[in-house]
């Protein structure tokens, strides 16, 4: 049976394939890491923004440059369901939201829809748009879906979350669900930053589809080696924890290496990514004339 969030990806090696079955559960397979980058690029162009008229904030940044190298970089937005390697649709980013910085103040999450190909701007009005809403309505999609479960009997709750386990790993899900669940996505980005709290190594979920989680910690001040030197600068540090099912190392890596291309000069995500047409169909292209 198909999916609604992706399509299975068939042309894996064998060891690929087997990797899913050897560590079944995302919590088996979790690795993690950790970036640090010097912060002035980011005041700088924020700073620069603000000026233009536009409120950027360092959640608007990094969200941007996640979406892009997501685009670029295929393979992290696949998942594993029932030993299996899927690739998704669209791209999404899921967060949670606190409705107030109370110790007592509700929490909500939300979940954002990209194609990949927007530029910084368009991503920025998403996120608020969608953030904006969330902290507007008493109850979102995700809320009521949780309000649901949670009014029925302790013995009904069990099984009913067994029974949207099941229908996840057999692709029998409904899509409403996929798309109102916070945890069928392409990455969670923790914004600890705007709580004033250190990064953290945040577990990844066996329910859902979530292969990458993201947390932004305040900024701090660390030594830095420039020129042979050492300074000390305002840094940013993100801890990472991945399911290593959907892709190896060395595209990690890489991956890692991009976002942080994006990072050092944001100015790159204020125009849409361009899609590269494959060599093969400009040649057949080229034929068929």
């Amino acid at each position: 049976m198909k999916r609604s969030d992706g399509y299975l990806v068939k042309d894996l090696n064998p060891f690929v394939k087997i990797i899913p079955y050897v560590m079944e559960k995302r919590s088996d397979a979790q690795n993690f890491s950790k970036q640090i980058f010097p912060a002035e690029s980011i005041d700088k162009y924020i700073l620069e923004k603000k000026r233009e008229g536009y409120n950027f904030s360092y959640m608007h940044v990094f969200i941007a440059a996640y979406v892009r190298v997501i685009a670029e970089r295929p393979q992290l937005n696949r998942f594993v369901m029932n030993n299996q390697i899927y690739q998704r649709n669209k791209i999404y980013v899921s967060m949670a939201v606190k409705r107030s910085f109370r110790d007592d103040g509700e929490e909500t999450t939300v979940k954002f829809e990209f194609t990949g190909k927007e530029n910084i701007f368009e991503i920025a009005e998403i996120i608020d748009t969608n953030i904006a809403k969330a902290l507007s309505e008493d109850n979102n999609d995700t809320d009521k879906l949780a309000e649901m479960v949670m009014s029925m009997p302790g013995f009904v709750k069990k099984l009913l979350v067994r029974i949207l386990k099941t229908a996840d790993k057999y692709n029998m899900l409904p899509k409403s669900i996929i798309d109102a669940s916070p945890f069928h996505t392409s990455m969670f980005f923790t914004y600890l930053k705007s709580i004033d709290t250190q990064y953290i190594y945040h577990h990844l979920y066996d329910f859902g589809t979530t292969g990458l989680f993201a947390a932004l910690g305040k900024t701090v001040k660390l030594p830095v080696v420039e020129n042979d030197q050492v300074v000390i600068k305002k840094c940013c540090e993100i801890g990472y924890t991945m399911d290593e099912r959907i892709c190896d190392g060395v595209y990690y890596a890489r991956s890692f290496k991009l976002f942080e291309k994006y990072i050092s000069n944001p100015k790159l995500l204020e125009t849409g990514l361009i899609q590269k047409i494959p060599k093969e169909k400009v040649i057949k292209k080229a034929l068929a004339q």
